[in-house]
């Protein structure tokens, strides 16, 4: 199992970031975030980019970081949805 490393966010959440888990991202990495310590719950993302937790996913599986903009296409893309 990976080793995690334990953050606390704004809200005063522990949350747990796997930095051997990535997605790759416009301008840097998405790593995979643990809600839990067993990596059995998922929570987001962390941005590889500016180190980020404020990330958010459309319902394409479009992953965005809203302080630097780095930005993972979705899995699968359909050009009808443009």
């Amino acid at each position: 199992m990976a080793e995690l490393e334990s953050h606390t966010i704004s809200s005063g959440k522990t949350v747990f970031v796997a930095r051997d888990e990535v997605e790759r991202g416009a301008k840097g990495p998405f790593f995979i975030v643990y809600s839990t310590e067993d990596a059995e719950s998922r929570w987001g993302y962390r941005c590889g980019n500016c180190d980020s937790f404020d990330t958010a996913m459309d319902t394409m599986g479009r992953v965005e970081c809203t302080v630097c903009s780095n930005v993972r296409k979705p899995e699968e893309w359909d050009a009808a949805h443009e």
